[in-house]
């Protein structure tokens, strides 16, 4: 089905592969839209509760293909917004999911391919993974990932590893709040099991608005719209299926439903 990425499926969870380590799984045109179509599939597939974006190789993504650098050397205005539009709706579509994405980074995570991380949920890096920032050695600005690497790290990190392009570790990332979890090579899958077991466990319509309610607050001052809008929002969910079976199955000491 796909050319430049794998996924399978198991026990609720799926898994998306980047799949092009000949080339540290640089995307190009091909990959945004395969990621793209996926991540917009399985946001709608009610069978699935997690995703988790692994990639194969060294590297867990090197950010843009040399030959699409290459093409893109020449493309006009017109084509460039165009191009750019496509990787912005590929992030995007991890970013909105409905269903919570855990990145799995067991190597180098270099430009694009940090925009790719930032748009997850939860990322769990092996502590022997390099970043970067590289875009100003190439004459770039990291545009179209801003919006995401700027969430994920803060405005004060952003702004140095920007404009410096330099490479850092996996503890810096740890320590600036790029990444979540930092684990050796050898526990990376389990440490990445053990999140995606308690995603599993939990309300999926619970997850899905809990991931809208981040984007809707994160950075919003507290005003009297804001307050109305989170007490509209816990009312809506009390009253929904999911909710009341939350709540009853709790109190009843039971399993909930969607644990069945």
């Amino acid at each position: 089905m796909y050319q430049t990425l794998t996924l399978s499926r198991e026990n609720k969870v799926a898994t998306v592969t980047l799949n092009r380590p000949d080339v540290r799984n640089a995307f190009n045109e091909t990959t945004i839209a395969e990621i793209t179509q996926v991540f917009n599939e399985l946001s709608k597939d009610s069978s699935i509760r997690a995703i988790v974006l692994a990639a194969n190789g060294p590297a867990f993504c090197a950010g843009a293909d040399l030959n699409w650098m290459k093409k893109m050397a020449d493309y006009t205005h017109a084509e460039n917004l165009a191009d750019a539009g496509q990787l912005a709706a590929m992030l995007a579509a991890i970013y909105t999911c409905a269903k919570p994405v855990v990145a799995q980074v067991q190597g180098d995570c270099y430009a694009g391919g940090m925009g790719l991380v930032a748009a997850c949920d939860v990322i769990v890096s092996v502590d022997t993974a390099q970043f970067c920032l590289s875009e100003v050695k190439l004459g770039l600005i990291p545009a179209t990932i801003s919006p995401y690497v700027i969430k994920a790290m803060g405005e004060n990190a952003a702004r140095r590893y920007f404009l410096t392009a330099e490479r850092f570790d996996a503890a810096q990332a740890l320590r600036i709040g790029f990444v979540h979890e930092v684990v050796t090579a050898e526990a990376l899958s389990a440490k990445v099991a053990e999140i995606v077991k308690a995603l599993v466990t939990n309300s999926p319509n619970a997850v899905a608005q809990a991931k809208v309610l981040v984007r809707d607050v994160g950075g919003r001052e507290i005003t009297s719209e804001l307050i109305a809008s989170t007490v509209e929002g816990i009312a809506v969910i009390r009253a929904s299926e999911e909710g009341r079976e939350g709540v009853r199955s709790f109190l009843e000491k039971r399993k909930a439903s969607w644990l069945g």
